[in-house]
């Protein structure tokens, strides 16, 4: 076989799969164990075969042979014995011969039936037993008794030669049952040497087959695959740079090199991920300094445009006290637009501050009842409530890890919000229910008022939306807002329910203990602002 032969056939091999090795080597097996077995059952076959013509006609055949020659010895011994006395008790042993020589002959005859050679000698013994019947036995018996025959010393001589040659046929008859007997036996022995020597090499071989079978199972599979499971696991412990070697049958392969595929992928993925997350930690670092710079500014703008709003709103008020009803009419609607606006402006300022306050300044985590919280709401609000005839009514509320201040906050808007859009002429009738959903507390606040659109479901909790005008309904629309600020600082979330129809229904949820969050840092300036503005 040239280079090339030999590099074509490796190439061939080596596209074979799995499955492929396990048929060719299923089969070669089978073709194996096929020979052996066939072979097996031959030497069975011959050996079962030569036990049966050794015990049930080659002994038997020569033992019959001896019971032939006896029964022919004692034919001769009665006529001797007849033929020299004339007593007629010699005749019976003749006849007894007589009559077991025909049943060993047919006996004979029935086991050398399938032995021409064997029934030819059978025939020369009976021919040479016939003639000497013939000339001596038959004319000696057929003399009468009393007195020694006469033709039996006539033909003593023809006689003896006449025995002489049955005699010598059946021992010659015998010799050759006995060589055939010896024959068989010896075939018998080599036949049981040569069927041991095959089922020891079928036993052999079926170990032999075994032990290729689980080396190639360990080479062709199980290597394979631990070599993956190992390279897989130093892939799954961080190794991403680890190859994946492709080894074991082309399919074997081709999952190697599809999993090394998948592995240079997550490789490529990770980078660009890391790109990602360093752009991602620049940009959040970025906008920390941008939002404590603008949380700074927001704590600065506050305290500077506090002061000169101050100033605005007391002059306007004293310019209205001293002076109103002094000018025209016209002049006092200005210093009334005034006021208001300052006003107006005086408490959006307020309202922006608490706002930026949620999860800042109030982050005072403790163990809160909101029973407790809800009265103490109320009890600040009693005056509104009064006025407006409210009746509040709550189920029994959950004791949570929260902070108090936020907590209240929440209860006075979404209570205050159901006081004050209630319908006109009707009792304000306000419920709170709490009840467990899952791992999170599930709270609604129902009221009888006029209600809100779907279509105004989500707009309501962005900052400074309203849905009616400052003259119908006061207020900055920062209440909602900081309500659904202060519900996911506490990781849950807030909403309107669409499907209630008769007044608003607000749900939100609570989680047991509000998510870990790194605090926010402010810096001196916003302190000291935060704490020189009015409460």
């Amino acid at each position: 076989m040239t280079g090339d032969e030999r590099r074509s056939r490796a190439r061939g091999l080596s596209a074979w799969t799995t499955r492929r090795w396990l048929r060719a080597g299923v089969a070669a097996s089978l073709v194996v164990l096929a020979v052996l077995g066939t072979a097996g059952a031959y030497v069975l076959g011959r050996t079962g075969t030569i036990s049966r013509d050794l015990v049930d006609v080659r002994s038997p055949a020569l033992t019959v042979a001896i019971r032939l020659e006896a029964a022919v010895l004692n034919q001769e011994t009665g006529i001797r014995g007849y033929g020299l006395t004339g007593k007629a008790a010699f005749v019976t042993p003749y006849k007894q011969g007589l009559t077991e020589q025909e049943a060993t002959r047919a006996q004979l005859a029935g086991l050398l039936r399938k032995d021409p050679d064997r029934l030819k000698d059978l025939k020369t013994v009976q021919d040479a037993v016939t003639a000497w019947q013939e000339r001596i036995a038959r004319p000696i018996a057929a003399q009468p008794a009393g007195s020694p025959s006469p033709l039996a010393t006539e033909r003593a001589a023809e006689g003896k030669a006449l025995f002489d040659e049955v005699r010598a046929s059946l021992s010659a008859q015998q010799e050759r049952l006995r060589a055939d007997r010896v024959r068989a036996r010896d075939d018998l022995m080599t036949t049981m040497a040569l069927r041991n020597w095959v089922f020891s090499a079928i036993a052999v071989l079926i170990v032999v087959l075994t032990a290729l079978i689980f080396e190639g199972l360990r080479r062709g599979i199980n290597g394979p695959l631990e070599q993956l499971g190992a390279d897989a696991r130093a892939v799954a412990g961080g190794d991403f740079e680890h190859p994946i070697t492709p080894t074991g049958p082309a399919d074997l392969r081709r999952l190697s090199s599809e999993i090394d595929f998948m592995r240079r992928r997550l490789v490529r993925e990770l980078a660009v991920s890391e790109e990602t997350r360093l752009r991602l930690d620049a940009q959040a670092a970025d906008l920390q300094r941008s939002n404590a710079e603008l949380e700074q500014f927001a704590y600065v703008a506050s305290h500077d445009l506090q002061e000169p709003l101050r100033k605005v709103s007391s002059f306007t008020q004293l310019l209205q006290r001293r002076y109103g009803g002094q000018l025209d009419s016209r002049a006092d609607q200005y210093i009334d637009f005034a006021v208001d606006g300052a006003n107006r402006m005086q408490i959006l300022i307020n309202d922006l501050l608490d706002f930026s306050r949620v999860g800042r300044l109030h982050n005072a985590h403790q163990s809160v009842d909101l029973d407790e919280v809800l009265e103490r709401t109320l009890s600040s609000m009693s005056v509104g409530i009064e006025e407006a005839g409210a009746v509040i009514t709550h189920e029994p509320l959950p004791t949570l890890v929260a902070d108090p201040t936020q907590l209240g906050m929440l209860w006075q808007n979404l209570i205050g919000n159901a006081v004050k859009f209630r319908r006109p002429g009707e009792t304000p009738k306000i419920h709170v229910t709490a009840e467990r959903e899952g791992e999170l507390w599930r709270f609604t606040v129902t009221d009888n008022g006029i209600g809100i659109a779907p279509e105004y479901a989500d707009k309501i909790f962005v900052i400074f939306q309203r849905l009616h005008t400052k003259d119908t309904y006061s207020g900055s629309g920062i209440g909602l807002a900081m309500c659904k600020k202060i519900v996911e600082f506490h990781g849950g979330a807030i909403s309107v329910d669409p499907d209630y129809r008769d007044g608003a229904r607000i749900v939100f949820t609570l989680a047991p203990r509000p998510p870990e969050s790194p605090g926010t840092e402010t810096t001196p300036e916003a302190t000291r602002a935060e704490a020189e503005q009015p409460r």
